[in-house]
């Protein structure tokens, strides 16, 4: 196997530790033998659980001395609730160390220059957009100090999230609803604000929909209620998951009397929380995007058309067609009779609005 095929298979490796390593990175790892041949393989599983490498070495065994470690993300230089990968690496006698990316964390840095130091060639670069991309909401967490915030959202064609009764069950379809629990065992937390809490009493845990069985792992539930109105009896108050009722009073007051998202988002990455999907309402979603604090947007889009009734997003801060946020694609794919499409938010600086045309 070549390296760049290596650091491929690696890539995928990591995500499968995608929900359960937070505050902890996605790491996959493969170990080459002097022949280039696979002689060990390891992903992050938890956080506090052996990291990547350690997984590697220890499949590998003596089969790793003289070889290569073709790693996802630059390996530990601290010792933490393990040692560092560094000096495990150097022990077992590697040869060769290649990296995706480099740790952007000062307490684990410095992994790649102790390789060095003891002899060992380092690559760095190797696929690193896909490995980027595949530990994204860690990177970008720790980098800006607060987690990574993806806004999930269901609508019609035309952009309804409830019918003009306030009806919204079932706007996609099944196939859809279990994509969003797939979606929720990716995450930290889930935030929704109070009044889809209190207009839809969900649970917001993941489970499988064709039995109800909740999963072993359950994101953190985030109910953003700056007048503590969410009812005794709502089901997210259950014992399914834990949870946290945010009040003004508890995180801050924002400028417009509400709870201070970004005092939020701060508090919930000192609680370790790294990747949040944002669920709901349109009100909180719009305040979310005005205040720039959303990084990703996944839309199911029903072929459906109510023409009245609530929409998907309000109050976002946009006037005017020159401040309309501009999204770029990077998936689409049809869920059941669903669309359903990923997308980062473009640079205000990069974006480049198209001009509107009269119909003739």
């Amino acid at each position: 196997m070549t390296e760049d095929e290596a650091m491929r298979r690696a890539v995928a490796l990591a995500a499968r530790g995608l929900g359960t390593t937070s505050p902890n990175p996605v790491v996959g790892c493969i170990l080459l033998g002097p022949a280039g041949d696979v002689v060990g393989e390891g992903f992050h599983a938890y956080a506090g659980g052996p990291h990547a490498e350690i997984v590697a070495l220890a499949q590998a065994g003596e089969r790793a001395r003289g070889g290569t470690c073709v790693v996802t993300l630059e390996p530990c230089n601290h010792t933490g609730r393990t040692g560092p990968c560094s000096d495990a690496l150097i022990n077992a006698g590697i040869r060769r160390v290649v990296i995706a990316v480099d740790d952007p964390t000062p307490v684990a840095a410095g992994g790649a220059a102790t390789l060095r130091a003891a002899g060992i060639e380092v690559v760095t670069g190797v696929r690193r957009d896909e490995a980027e991309a595949g530990n994204i909401a860690w990177l970008t967490a720790v980098r800006r100090g607060r987690p990574y915030v993806t806004w999930k959202f269901a609508a019609t064609l035309d952009g309804r999230s409830a019918a003009a009764d306030g009806t919204s069950q079932w706007i996609s379809s099944a196939e859809s609803r279990a994509d969003v629990h797939v979606l929720r065992s990716t995450v930290d937390a889930i935030v929704a604000g109070v009044g889809t809490v209190v207009a839809d009493d969900p649970q917001l845990t993941v489970r499988d929909l064709r039995d109800g069985t909740l999963a072993i792992k359950q994101p953190l539930r985030v109910v953003v209620d700056s007048a503590g109105r969410t009812p005794e009896n709502a089901r997210v108050r259950d014992a399914a998951a834990p949870t946290w009722i945010v009040t003004a009073a508890a995180a801050g007051t924002g400028p417009d009397g509400r709870v201070d998202l970004n005092a939020l988002l701060t508090q919930l990455f000192a609680r370790g929380i790294r990747n949040v999907l944002l669920e709901g309402g349109p009100t909180l979603a719009g305040g979310f995007l005005a205040a720039g604090l959303i990084d990703r947007v996944v839309g199911y889009v029903a072929p459906k058309l109510l023409g009245s009734g609530r929409t998907a997003l309000v109050d976002a801060g946009i006037g005017t067609i020159a401040d309309a946020v501009e999204l770029d694609l990077t998936e689409v794919s049809q869920i059941g009779g669903d669309l359903r499409f990923t997308a980062t938010l473009r640079p205000k600086e990069n974006r480049n609005p198209t001009p509107l045309g009269g119909l003739n």
